[in-house]
């Protein structure tokens, strides 16, 4: 018998296939969000995609048979980027679901999914139910309705690309070679369409779609996988080098050295050019993201908002405050004008354009966006992660000068440094992220605080 418990995460679904996730879990999980998200007396159907991954097509095929068995009806967008999933659900205006499991490894597949208008299923926002309603089915068999839905396919590749550049207009900039870099994810099926337009010369690496990644894995975060791409800038000259996950709904960029630039400056930027057409709103920022964000969002006569990480929190959070942009330091980038989804192509569209748009290369224009040093995230493997936790606050509570917060983990900040440690929701892990003025003092805080977590050798992801 599966455990449901144990492939229902925060956000997602994700598993092993098909020890795991199978068709039977998909076809359930299917059933159980029709039911829990009301389909029937809403929108009548659910906008289904899915990624280049073997099992993919099965299991998304399985949930369909699952949406149908409930008399709700289909939207097969086929092949598909989770970003081109969202704009389906906002263009159509129908929950949906999305096959894919990202960056992680070939053996793994899982299922994003969402509300009409691409608006969040998290947790606590039906997440939990429908994983109750699939445990049920599984162990006392599906409900099925008298009449079966029915299952329509619909091509909205070109419309996806004509809605990103009707934000983001590339006509007028100088010509741009780029390097990108598809990890053989779905980038290699939305980059051809979308960079169809405008004066940018694309050198592809790896567009072959194939779920097995034979040459790295599709998860840029891990600066292993970016070897690649900086080879060829530098190689071909190139004035720039994206690289996007598995699902390319996050896009990292290397300049023209080859050296990468943080999500955080690109955070920075985006909101830059958000708040220029979008005068005085609101830009969020998730509290890893580098202090420089808050700064310039400041600077630019914006409004910055510190949230959560995970893209439910920051959903919700731009909801309520109707924010223009959010940026997290994981590269995921979320628009209001993208029914607040989040969208690596598009922040890739503004990377471009503000390169475009002046002479100087990459590497002096986003060097603006840098002010600080940062340790990236660590990992690191705990018996007790609460109990560790409580021992790093112990130790600088009360110190003079610093201040203690818990909007998500614990940040500990300073004049001149931060570090926060959160532990991971569906592992034995802290994560923790240090930034500091300068290197020497962000290694000097990070030693400090990973001799408090552990004393050991440490991985860095």
């Amino acid at each position: 018998m599966v455990d449901v418990a144990a492939i229902f995460k925060a956000y997602d679904v994700r598993g092993v296939v098909p020890d795991q996730l199978d068709e039977s879990v998909a076809r359930a999980t299917g059933a159980a969000f029709v039911e829990v998200l009301d389909v029937l007396a809403g929108p009548g159907a659910v906008v289904i995609g899915y990624d280049m991954r073997p099992s993919s097509p099965g299991l998304a095929a399985a949930f369909a048979e699952g949406v149908t068995s409930t008399g709700a009806d289909v939207i097969d967008i086929g092949l598909a980027s989770t970003d081109q999933l969202y704009f389906a659900s906002g263009r159509l205006d129908l929950p949906g679901a999305m096959f894919t499991a990202s960056h992680n490894p070939a053996k793994y597949n899982g299922i994003k999914m969402c509300r009409a208008g691409a608006a969040p299923v998290g947790a606590d926002s039906g997440l939990r139910d429908i994983a109750d309603l699939v445990a049920k089915a599984l162990t006392e068999g599906p409900a099925t309705a008298s009449t079966s839905g029915h299952v329509t396919h619909k091509d909205l590749l070109t419309a996806y690309a004509d809605h990103l550049h009707d934000l983001v207009d590339l006509s007028d900039i100088r010509a741009l070679t780029v390097v990108v870099d598809a990890g053989n994810g779905m980038g290699g099926h939305t980059v051809p369409a979308v960079f169809a337009k405008g004066p940018v010369t694309i050198i592809p690496m790896y567009f072959e779609l194939d779920g097995n990644f034979p040459n790295h894995e599709a998860n840029p975060l891990d600066p292993k996988n970016l070897v690649d791409l900086q080879a060829k800038v530098r190689e071909t000259g190139a004035d720039l080098g994206l690289a996007f996950d598995g699902d390319a709904d996050r896009c990292f960029v290397v300049d023209e050295k080859g050296d990468p630039i943080s999500p955080s400056a690109i955070t920075g930027a985006v909101a830059v050019r958000e708040l220029a057409k979008h005068p005085g709103s609101t830009i969020l920022h998730n509290l890893i993201t580098s202090k420089a964000v808050p700064e310039l969002i400041t600077e630019h006569g914006g409004v910055p908002v510190r949230t959560r990480v995970g893209h439910s929190n920051i959903k919700q959070k731009m909801a309520e405050t109707d924010a223009v942009f959010g940026g997290e330091h994981s590269a995921h980038y979320y628009f209001r004008d993208f029914w607040r989804a989040d969208t690596g192509m598009l922040a890739a569209l503004h990377v471009l354009a503000a390169l475009g748009e002046q002479d100087r290369p990459a590497s002096e224009l986003f060097a603006e966006y840098e002010r600080y040093v940062a340790s990236g995230e660590i990992n690191n493997k705990v018996a007790d992660a609460a109990a560790t936790v409580a021992a790093i606050e112990d130790t600088y509570s009360g110190l003079q000068g610093v201040t203690v917060d818990h909007l998500d983990g614990l940040t500990v900040s300073a004049g001149q440094w931060w570090f926060n440690v959160r532990a991971s929701n569906t592992e034995p892990l802290l994560r923790l992220n240090v930034e500091a003025s300068d290197r020497s003092e962000m290694e000097r805080v990070r030693d400090e605080v990973l001799a408090l977590i552990t004393g050991a050798s440490v991985e860095e992801n």
